[in-house]
């Protein structure tokens, strides 16, 4: 039998540990990596070509859901399967409009993850609790006709630059830990405060946390 091949992205140790050996139970699964941040996830990702990644939304570095959007703009074939413990509407729409395949809540049963994940597997798209592929594909359809806002013009660098802001590194971190200039990043700050109308560092930090980049 062939195995669904999974990378398991969540920066806390133990519950990894834990979801690891409720899926090494399973006798079609197979973790092949593990990542505690959504950059780590993005090149393991790129590097293990999983058939599903099991993604943390509240992440250091890069959020999941950024982390969503890339891998599934560079891989759309890999699905993405998040694993939150936040379960209000403006996260799952943010989720399904990055094209993950589904949305399980931390405090779901072990069954309903592993039942998840072979749905998941088959193509289908699955909430917590679990909802038809009609209903979702009606929820993006309506959310596709909404106006876009300021953080969709955002572009995926700027988004990396603000969730790095606001965690506190400097621009020079900013800039090693991106393969950028200075400079460069400068340039993207600038850029984010006038796509957001945000006057300095501390706006920054608390629109990050309004949207829910970061979590404090």
């Amino acid at each position: 039998m062939d195995k669904i091949r999974l990378v398991l992205a969540d920066d806390h140790t133990i519950l990894r540990d834990g979801i690891r050996a409720l899926l090494e139970d399973q006798p079609d699964m197979l973790v092949v990596g593990e990542a505690e941040d959504g950059r780590q996830t993005v090149q393991l990702t790129h590097e293990l070509r999983p058939e599903i990644v099991l993604m943390d939304i509240g992440m250091p570095l890069l959020n999941g859901l950024e982390a969503t959007r890339q891998i599934k703009r560079d891989h759309p074939d890999i699905q993405v399967l998040v694993l939150t413990m936040h379960e209000n509407e403006e996260y799952i729409r943010e989720v399904l409009a990055a094209g993950a395949s589904g949305y399980v809540l931390k405090q779901a049963a072990a069954s309903e993850l592993v039942a998840a994940i072979r749905a998941v597997h088959r193509g289908e798209a699955v909430l917590s609790p679990a909802i038809t592929r009609v209903v979702i594909q009606d929820y993006l359809r309506s959310e596709a006709a909404q106006p876009v806002t300021a953080s969709n013009e955002l572009t995926s660098r700027e988004r990396e630059v603000l969730q790095l802001i606001a965690e506190g590194h400097t621009s020079k971190e900013i800039a090693e830990m991106l393969y950028l200039s200075v400079k460069t990043v400068q340039a993207h700050r600038t850029s984010l405060m006038q796509k957001l109308d945000l006057h300095d560092r501390g706006d920054l930090i608390k629109y990050a946390i309004q949207k829910k980049i970061i979590e404090v």
